[in-house]
């Protein structure tokens, strides 16, 4: 397979066909991010895309899941889109699955009828970088929106049909009173956009991002492990819908815990708060096994 530069994807895509259609990420700009920075955003050709499926075909044969690389594949023109997916489902006979990361300004670019038509088309996936509810740190941290277009676009995904993975980031806030606004927020949030899963994550400066450089300087004092478990807490304690799968199995936490809320609500807590009252940190992932 023909890949530019380090390719990305959820875990949860780990037994996809990654099909590389954009270099990079079409904003490019959250300060905690070190995804793509070598690069410069660009739509391959529907030639190449084409080519690059005509030649999976030939390794794998038939397949079921394709992830949609790089950052914002959904920033793409929607005619182009459409036609990479008739072509996947043309090629691959069994194909059922096809995700992509969304952006929210790109996602929002997109009119409903044009969600739809994807969707209807076999993007069955999206996986949108949400980060935090608060509208004063997502300004900070530079996703490009505010709290309520953030919303919008994940609202829009979801009344399209799309299955949504909203990823939210513990201890982007950073130490103190602002860490339970966050996670209050994300909850809220969270409870208004309604995603099928909530995929949280640990805040791990990457070297030579803005936050990186923050954390040096002094600037940014992460959360030790027991303060982010209390903004899981707090987050579990306030969403109150129905039916979401919370994932918080990714390697960056240091206490895998994933369940559905509201169904498993007591036992996660149950799970959250016998850490934090024994601060044991024997039952905390070690920094050496955490990773991005």
């Amino acid at each position: 397979m023909r890949y530019e530069g380090q390719i990305f994807r959820p875990f949860s895509e780990a037994n996809s066909y990654l099909l590389q259609c954009t270099i990079g990420c079409s904003h490019n700009q959250c300060t905690f991010c070190g995804m793509y920075k070598d690069r410069k955003y660009r739509v391959r050709s529907l030639a190449e895309i084409k080519e690059d499926i005509r030649m999976a075909k030939a390794h794998y044969g038939d397949l079921e899941k394709v992830f949609l690389c790089d950052g914002d594949a959904v920033a793409m023109e929607t005619a182009i889109l459409l036609e990479i997916l008739d072509e996947l489902y043309r090629i691959f006979p069994s194909l059922r699955h096809v995700g992509t990361y969304v952006g929210p300004q790109s996602t929002l670019s997109k009119s409903m009828p044009e969600l739809s038509a994807l969707r209807a088309a076999g993007l069955t996936k999206a996986y949108l970088g949400v980060e935090t509810g608060d509208d004063r740190l997502l300004k900070e941290i530079k996703k490009g929106v505010t709290a309520a277009e953030m919303l919008q676009a994940g609202q829009n995904l979801v009344n399209a049909n799309i299955n949504l993975s909203s990823m939210v980031l513990l201890g982007i806030a950073g130490k103190g009173a602002r860490a339970r606004e966050h996670a209050i927020a994300t909850a809220e949030i969270t409870n208004q956009m309604k995603p099928q899963y909530l995929a949280a994550l640990t805040t791990t400066p990457v070297p030579g991002t803005v936050l990186f450089h923050k954390v040096q300087k002094g600037e940014f004092e992460l959360p030790d492990p027991f303060e982010t478990l209390e903004e899981m807490k707090l987050m579990f304690e306030h969403i109150t819908i129905d039916n979401l799968k919370f994932v918080g199995v990714h390697a960056s936490n240091y206490l895998p815990v994933s369940g559905t809320l509201q169904r498993d609500k007591e036992k996660m807590l149950a799970a959250v708060n016998t850490v934090l009252e024994t601060r044991d940190k024997g039952a905390l992932r070690s920094e050496r096994l955490r990773g991005l």
